[in-house]
């Protein structure tokens, strides 16, 4: 039996055939450094990228002392965005999947506030949740924690950044002292010193190297001028033309310059900052991740707990203060198995930035000057995929299949031409390949969806 065999742990029968049927084979160096210490209920701060299988090391960990018996909240997991609480509550409910009778629900901001509290009524042994609306609900009394056995912070760093600090100190402050805290970050800066050495017993400490492979992900280096730097991201997307792509940015109005300059060309771009709307942020998400939109234009923190497979390529408009950020931010491409590119530009300026990722990687930058990208001609970077936004969703009983079938059906669209459906509370978002969008559209306005007219409109 090997150390990196989940059967090497003292995991339930139920849990160990379960995790077999998940087709988790081995364990991943931070599930195989975290799990033994987490499963002798320590207090582990762990340091690990998005990716790494953190999730599957916590949840296995707070899943092994539950008892499904109560139904009160046994595990609190506090995340920085909604996506990321949603990512969570999914892993999670696959974990689950080999006990009886374990519910997760998430409490998070930009969802209505009753029908939580409903759901709260009727219990959860595990809770997923943005720190603010975990607060209100403590605050309203909907929610009690005085029988929590573990505590998890997941991207400690960003709910950090996201100035949720004292939020999470008063979560913490209605928990009962004899838990189990687990926190995980990528970054170690001094909020977690300060929040480990007041919230947490004699923690252990486990690092995963979170280096990328260099035969998985390319990182190329342009050296520019400050006012090239709009033209060279052009130059960027129509050399290498690729599928999706993230362009990371520093303020929320370089995200919108970025955009601006991208739309102007005829290259389908939106943005992703904090300041937007929680209707929007969903709309554009659906967009990226359906692929009827070419490039996602982000901040560090918009962008955290994106879950998007296959991203061709990153593109830094700017390169990170933070050397640790930089090596966050290339590691969403080339993930699965799939080759990927990271471009960052840099100015003078930014040269010492640069500097600090060359020690951190270890290696020589690899740089090449901005008149080796070569335009590969044919139209502005337009993506394959439209999408159609559907005036229903979740709170209506609208189901992907619906959608489906009033495509295929009445509309007699191949189903192998329908991309990703995605349901939210109030809308829902279909993509269709562009050249059948006109003809989608007609199908779903004039047809009926669920036995219901629908208002459709393509975005």
């Amino acid at each position: 039996m090997t150390a990196t065999a989940f059967s090497s742990l003292a995991l339930s029968p139920a849990m160990l055939a379960n995790l077999e049927s998940l087709g988790y084979a081995q364990m991943t160096p931070i599930q195989a450094q975290s799990l033994p210490v987490m499963l002798k209920g320590m207090d582990l701060i762990a340091q690990a990228k998005t990716g790494s299988g953190k999730t599957a090391a916590f949840g296995i960990g707070l899943l092994a002392p539950l008892n499904p018996r109560y139904f009160g909240c046994q595990a609190l997991v506090l995340c920085p965005t909604r996506e990321l609480a949603d990512q969570v509550a999914k892993e999670l409910r696959r974990l689950a999947r080999g006990e009886d009778n374990i519910k997760i629900l998430t409490l998070c901001g930009g969802v209505p506030f009753g029908p939580q509290i409903g759901s709260l009524e009727h219990g959860a042994q595990i809770i997923v949740g943005t720190p603010g609306r975990v607060q209100q609900h403590l605050a309203k009394g909907t929610l009690k924690l005085d029988g929590l056995n573990t505590l998890v912070l997941d991207e400690a760093d960003r709910m950090l950044d996201m100035g949720f600090y004292d939020s999470i100190a008063e979560i913490i402050g209605q928990t009962p002292e004899r838990r189990q805290t687990l926190l995980f970050s990528a970054t170690y800066p001094a909020g977690i010193k300060q929040l480990s050495a007041t919230f947490m017993r004699n923690p252990q400490q486990v690092k995963v190297e979170a280096l990328h492979d260099d035969s998985q992900i390319e990182q190329r280096f342009y050296e520019i001028a400050p006012e090239e730097r709009m033209d060279a991201v052009v130059k960027l997307l129509n050399c290498y033309r690729p599928t999706s792509c993230v362009a990371f940015c520093f303020t929320k109005q370089q995200c919108q310059e970025v955009v601006d300059h991208l739309t102007a060309k005829g290259i389908s771009a939106a943005a992703l900052h904090g300041d937007l709307e929680q209707r929007d942020r969903d709309q554009v998400l659906a967009m990226f991740a359906n692929r009827s939109l070419s490039v996602l234009v982000a901040t560090d923190v918009a962008a955290r707990g994106l879950d998007i497979d296959a991203l061709d390529m990153v593109i830094n408009v700017e390169l990170a203060r933070d050397s640790e950020i930089h090596i966050h931010r290339v590691g969403r491409t080339g993930r699965a198995g799939e080759k990927g590119l990271a471009m960052s530009l840099v100015a003078p300026a930014e040269g010492h930035r640069a500097q600090a990722i060359e020690s951190l990687q270890k290696s020589p930058l690899n740089w090449h000057p901005l008149s080796s990208l070569k335009h590969q001609g044919g139209a502005p970077l337009q993506p394959l995929m439209m999408t159609l936004c559907i005036g229903a969703g979740r709170k209506d009983k609208l189901r992907p299949g619906d959608i489906l079938g009033a495509l295929t059906g009445e509309g007699g669209i191949p189903g192998a031409q329908v991309g990703k459906i995605a349901i939210f509370d109030f809308q829902a978002y279909v993509a269709v390949e562009r050249s059948l969008a006109v003809q989608a559209l007609k199908c779903l306005s004039e047809g009926k969806i669920k036995g219901r007219s629908l208002r459709v409109r393509t975005l």
